[in-house]
């Protein structure tokens, strides 16, 4: 899979925000850390974001599970956290299978637990699946 360039305002700013997270706190922390201080930065930011949605995941169908995402931000946004030395193939993969999932457009795969804060810019190029977000169609 291949990612897509992104570029736009609202993923900037939630970059932003993450981007002080990781200058303030450095890595070494647990992913629930910058969890909270990243929700803390994006409400300074007046973002309007949820954060640990549970949304249901079908197949055929039939629900089959529900997910967490980390955050979904002006309901746009999928947002999720690792705190991990690397970001490794299978977690952009997670990242792009949720986008698919509920059918959203775009996400940020942001890892503090590297020295310096890594990005990774998702865009599924087709969602397949009818939308499972209130409002989303």
């Amino acid at each position: 899979m291949e990612n897509e360039k992104i570029d736009d305002e609202l993923t900037y700013r939630i970059i932003g925000c993450a981007m002080k997270v990781h200058a303030t706190l450095g890595n070494g922390f647990q992913e629930v850390i910058y969890q909270r201080a990243l929700a803390i930065e994006m409400r300074n930011a007046e973002l309007q974001f949820q954060r640990e949605l549970e949304i249901p995941i079908f197949y055929e169908s039939a629900k089959i599970g529900t997910r967490r995402v980390d955050f979904l931000v002006e309901e746009t946004v999928l947002v999720e956290l690792k705190a991990m030395s690397a970001i490794e193939d299978v977690h952009l993969a997670q990242g792009l299978n949720y986008l698919v999932a509920y059918k959203l457009d775009k996400g940020l795969l942001l890892n503090f637990g590297a020295k310096s804060l890594e990005i990774k810019r998702l865009r599924h190029p087709r969602n397949k699946m009818p939308a499972t977000i209130p409002g989303q169609n």
